[in-house]
């Protein structure tokens, strides 16, 4: 696969990685539909790069069917889906105020984890249908898990749980979907200077870059994009989590 040939839909490509993806595919003549939550934002961007946006919430299967089809509709294809979308939350299992709310760890599970999946399955039935290359490969996946899915810190059960679930799913995805064509790969990134972190006061994030172990810096969402366009274009990454995060460990 080539960027100037590919047909990407990109989730949570409003802000953050994924609209630094979006911005990143489309400077390299991939054509791009920015699939997102947050319509003014999405539409704000895709009318700079020239790319389409799509509103969708990717934890409800109709609204992912009809945002796909419209994708395939502007692009005629659809050869990766990236997935972006995600939040984080921060609560203890146990903490002063009782048990870890329950309905805010469901939400995490299903926007970052089955949100995904929906993505993933749906995007996968249409990227079947594309004609394969000569090595018979026909698209991509690329999910985004986290190193907190390693090294999850306190507070972060849900998120890491979520995150854990990506790495979890993508050999076994890969196996599945090998038979269409269709590779699966995930980025795990570390810290990347995004919207809420860009929030922080600049000491904070300069404390936080100290615990990077080379560069010492937080992540900038181009490198992220640049992975994801790398994985793209290299047909014989498959089934693998890729750690993105400065070789940081978290304690």
């Amino acid at each position: 696969m080539k960027l100037d040939h590919t047909a990407a839909i990109i989730t949570g490509a409003a802000s953050g990685l994924g609209a630094a993806t979006a911005r990143h595919f489309c400077t390299q003549g991939a054509q791009v539909t920015i699939l997102d939550r947050d319509v003014t934002a999405g539409m704000a961007l895709a009318s700079e790069i020239g790319a389409h946006f799509v509103e969708v919430d990717v934890t409800d299967e109709d609204s992912v069917l009809a945002a796909i089809a419209t994708a395939k509709s502007h692009m005629g294809k659809i050869s990766a889906a990236i997935n972006c979308a995600g939040i984080a939350i921060g609560e203890k299992t146990l903490g002063r105020d009782g048990p870890h709310d329950l309905s805010a760890f469901q939400r995490t599970i299903d926007i970052n984890l089955v949100g995904s999946f929906n993505i993933a399955r749906l995007a996968a039935a249409e990227i079947a249908q594309n004609t394969p290359s000569p090595d018979g490969t026909r698209g991509v996946i690329i999910n985004t898990a986290s190193i907190a899915a390693f090294d999850g810190q306190k507070g972060q059960a849900a998120y890491a749980a979520s995150k854990g679930g990506i790495v979890s799913l993508s050999l076994p995805m890969a196996r599945d979907l090998s038979r269409d064509g269709i590779r699966v790969m995930a980025i795990a990134p570390g810290i990347f200077l995004t919207p809420m972190l860009q929030g922080l006061p600049q000491e904070v994030q300069d404390t936080l870059a100290q615990d990077v172990t080379c560069p010492k810096r937080l992540g900038d969402p181009s490198e992220y994009a640049k992975l994801a366009a790398f994985i793209v274009e290299c047909d014989y990454l498959n089934g693998e989590v890729i750690r993105l995060d400065g070789a940081l460990r978290m304690q």
